[in-house]
């Protein structure tokens, strides 16, 4: 089916799923939006952005590409070069230069208690994934989300390879693709001086949420998608 509007594509971070976008979905929907939510593999940036290309490659007509925490440096790597990409956008996302590593950011601007939360699952090729764990997801990654749907997101998140937080991001889309940043300003993950700097870094378009957790896309599901929207404009 034909349509004016750009397809809203989502990419998910580590210790989340595609459901964590149910909420923007939703209004995306009702507003005319077609949207697809891609699963992230969270095993490797080139490979994660690999087939995040691959979804771009059969998706007709302009795409705003839209990124979570993690995902962020995913879409950052995925989008380079694509003519059909014509905004991207940061929901407490990473926006890596090149050359630059996620983990090259957090050491740059120390203050996230992401890691002490952290417990490590080691895997059959030697290297290990992370997840948080269940009894402090909550107070890390979704404060200001309802209990009972923390509770839920704590159980369905995705491990993440430790080996993405050190892995070089190539040529970065938002040096030639308009970007949006939304900035929660409680965000444990990712501090928010952090963020700030990568959207000035990119010359991006800001809009800050005073009190939210790095789960703004869930708590705060309209505001999230009114900025993916206005970068579709």
């Amino acid at each position: 089916m034909s349509t004016s509007k750009p397809t809203i594509v989502l990419v998910h971070g580590a210790f989340a799923d595609s459901s964590s976008w149910n909420g923007v979905v939703a209004k995306l929907q009702r507003d005319g939006y077609p949207v697809v939510a891609v699963p992230n593999e969270l095993r490797d940036l080139q490979g994660d952005a690999d087939y995040v290309k691959s979804v771009l490659d059969i998706t007709d007509g302009p795409v705003v590409l839209v990124g979570h925490s993690y995902g962020g440096a995913v879409i950052t790597n995925a989008a380079a070069g694509n003519p059909n990409v014509k905004a991207l956008v940061y929901v407490a996302g990473f926006a890596p230069d090149a050359g630059e590593k996620v983990n090259d950011i957090l050491d740059k601007f120390p203050g996230s208690t992401l890691g002490e939360t952290l417990e490590q699952i080691p895997l059959a090729d030697g290297s290990t994934a992370a997840r948080v764990r269940q009894d402090l997801f909550r107070q890390q990654f979704a404060a200001d989300v309802p209990a009972e749907e923390a509770r839920l997101a704590a159980v369905a998140q995705r491990p993440v390879n430790n080996r993405v937080f050190d892995q070089l991001t190539g040529t970065p889309a938002w040096q030639s693709i308009r970007s949006y940043f939304l900035i929660p300003t409680a965000d444990k993950n990712i501090p928010p001086v952090a963020q700030e700097f990568m959207a000035e870094r990119a010359r991006g378009t800001v809009v800050t949420v005073d009190g939210a957790s790095h789960a703004v896309l869930i708590s705060e599901p309209t505001i999230t998608a009114d900025l993916i929207e206005q970068a579709a404009g």
